[in-house]
């Protein structure tokens, strides 16, 4: 795991040394073990380095045999041994034992269809010297980011925009349509982000830059088709299949570790972790002052069982408010939670328990149909073939227990029956995008103006494959689900950004591409049956991990979130940046339905998510803003002078080439 960044020019003139050991710099979280450069006759690269596999010699940027082909790689490539195999067989050969030598040795031999290959999470830009043309690939669900912005005919690209903007050649500025995505599908649809004139590059994806041209091509798409009936060796691939995807994730220099939440799916990866480490199993956990949301029984209980050495780390609300502005400036987004918090203090106990590679359960509920949304669509689809009925509606008391009892029947005509229709492709989201566009209801009228015709919901409906209107209902919300909230918030705010923040490397085996290929071609009933989720999950799961865990209720994680800022002393951040003069110079959000809305909170009367939602996602925004446009920071550039990898393209065909000893 690591962090890239780069420039390529149309025409060639040099690269502009400083600029881009700025651009290191600024993502050097990301990468503390080490840095490199590349200069080439029209293009730059940098990396910062987290070792993980061949600490010794893997160090980047990373050429071929004859130096033409350089890599700057963020990720793993978990396949690499067998890929290897197959390159040597071809006549390769290999300077490093490292997982991103594949890569330029794939590349020279397979081209852009490389990444068919590829079972990693990966961004990575390889610099072809014999055209001068970039290549840029992002993994398949977007576990790893990758940002570019073109500037005249130069492409400039990043892990992260804050290298962008460190260019001095990208300036950061709003994007309304951007941050509107963000107020409604929680984060920002790729390729859009929140920020005016930078892209991401979408998962699945993979770009060629060439003349000043950039073309993209997707290589991958989260759809499939479900069987009719479950195969009689069904529960025995599953086994195969999540035994496999353990074991190449377990592939390390370095102890690999595990998240223990205490729910089904860290379990899963935690018991078949611990069968196959040679070191004592490490794992790691958040516990909450809040006895509503904390799981500390559960997750003694899969220690216990796993028998690993466990850290827990109990959150209070104070720590939530204590480290959110960091938790922003490494999210660049704007936030309507505060659940990336409580996900960065945990990392941060990772790395100082000198783990720097952990194993966790994304994916599953996506995979295996685990949400209450899921069940939602099933509900509210036996509601509708009989909309008159009092009685169906009901079962939405059984997803939904903690809800007052008052407002259940009124609630759940108004949010479940009556959202969306039928006919609509994005019918099974519409509720949850209802409830978080209700913070457009704070905008500022000149705000609004800026938005104009923009549409957040226009833009995802755009981006559907062919015939997804012919799609089943469950279908629809879990590409859905696969394609928005999973790569954008959940896998980026929530996961790749708050652990690189402290230099720690997430694994996914659910996301394996062999394991999602099987899980979403398994029938709907082998996953939900009736209102019960991750049916065959379970039902294998038995095989493995304690049946306590297996059976107990699903519980979501969440973590507090206005409470924390109001509660006590208030930070005197919260207090400068919810200002109404800080609002209105801002310009996002009106001061006055803001200053209402702060009143409520500081007396403890915002008690709807919708009200919870809109004061994290203004602080979160106010914050954003001051971190990156009205007081961005500014980076000294990393030293060349101490760079663990220096390589410059001289003339045609020499190479000047320093590694650290």
């Amino acid at each position: 795991m690591c962090g890239v960044a780069g420039v390529i020019h149309r025409d060639a003139r040099p690269v502009d040394r400083a600029m881009l050991g700025r651009m290191a710099a600024a993502i050097r979280h990301r990468g503390p073990d080490g840095y490199g450069f590349f200069v080439g006759r029209r293009g730059g690269l940098a990396h910062v380095r987290l070792s993980i596999i061949d600490r010794a010699s893997g160090a980047q940027p990373l050429g071929n045999e004859d130096g033409r082909l350089q890599v700057v790689f963020n990720g793993e490539i978990f396949n690499y041994v067998e890929l290897r195999a197959e390159l040597r067989a071809l006549g390769h050969v290999f300077r490093t034992d490292s997982d991103t030598e594949v890569l330029v040795h794939g590349y020279e031999s397979w081209g852009m269809r490389l990444v068919d290959r590829l079972n990693g999470d990966f961004a990575f830009a390889i610099y072809d010297l014999r055209d001068d043309s970039l290549f840029l690939a992002r993994d398949r669900f977007g576990v790893r980011p990758l940002f570019y912005a073109q500037r005249g005919s130069d492409l400039y690209f990043a892990s992260e925009a804050k290298a962008l903007f460190a260019s001095g050649m990208i300036e950061a500025a709003p994007d309304p349509a951007g941050l509107d995505e963000v107020f409604t599908l929680w984060a920002a649809h790729a390729p859009r982000t929140v920020f005016r004139g930078v892209q991401q590059l979408e998962p699945g994806t993979v770009a060629l830059w060439r003349d000043g041209r950039l073309v993209h091509h997707r290589y991958f798409t989260a759809a499939g088709m479900a069987e009719r009936e479950e195969a009689a060796d069904a529960v025995d691939t599953l086994d195969r299949l999540m035994h496999e995807s353990v074991r190449l994730r377990m592939r390390a220099d370095v102890p690999v570790a595990a998240y223990a939440s205490g729910g089904l799916d860290s379990t899963i990866t935690s018991m078949l972790a611990a069968k196959m480490t040679p070191h004592d199993l490490r794992t790691f956990s958040v516990s909450f002052d809040d006895v509503g949301l904390d799981e500390s029984m559960f997750q003694e209980m899969v220690a216990s069982a796993v028998r690993s050495r466990h850290v827990k780390r109990r959150i209070s609300g104070a720590d939530i408010a204590r480290v959110f502005p960091a938790v922003v400036r490494h999210a660049e987004t704007p936030l309507l939670r505060t659940a990336p918090a409580p996900m960065y203090l945990l990392a941060e106990a990772t790395r100082q328990s000198g783990i720097v590679c952990v194993l966790t359960g994304e994916g599953s509920d996506e995979l295996f149909l685990g949400y209450d949304l899921f069940k939602e669509v099933q509900v509210r689809e036996f509601c509708r073939r009989q909309p008159s009925s009092r009685v169906r509606p009901r079962l939405f008391d059984r997803l939904y227990p903690y809800v007052r009892t008052a407002v259940r029947g009124e609630l759940w005509h108004r949010a479940m029956l009556e959202a969306g229709s039928v006919g609509d492709a994005l019918d099974s989201h519409v509720p949850r995008f209802r409830l978080a566009a209700r913070i457009r209801s704070f905008y500022h009228p000149a705000w609004l103006e800026e938005i104009g015709d923009s549409d957040a919901l226009t833009a995802v409906r755009d981006s559907l494959p062919p015939g997804f209107a012919t799609w089943r209902p469950l279908a629809r919300a879990a590409y859905l689900e696969i394609t928005t909230l999973l790569p954008s918030y959940l896998l980026s705010s929530q996961g790749d950004r708050m652990m690189m923040a402290h230099g720690v490397e997430g694994r996914f085996p659910f996301l394996d591409p062999q394991l999602f290929a099987y899980a979403i071609s398994l029938p709907e009933r082998s996953k939900l049956c009736g209102l019960r989720e991750k049916e065959i999950l379970k039902r294998w799961a038995r095989t493995v991990i304690p049946a306590a865990i297996v059976d107990r209720y699903k519980q979501p994680y969440r973590a507090p979130n206005s409470a924390p800022f109001f509660a006590g002393a208030m930070p005197d951040y919260v207090r400068e940046l919810l200002d109404p003069t800080a609002i209105e110079q801002t310009g996002i959000f009106a001061p006055a339905a803001v200053d209402g809305l702060v009143r409520r909170a500081k007396a403890g009367r915002t008690i709807s998510d919708a009200e919870n939602q809109a004061v994290v996602a203004i602080l979160s925004t106010q914050l954003w803003h001051r971190q990156f446009m009205a007081s961005p920071r500014h980076e000294a550039p990393l030293a060349w002078e101490e760079a663990d990898m220096l390589t410059v393209d001289a003339s045609p065909g020499t190479f000047e080439s320093r590694a650290a000893s």
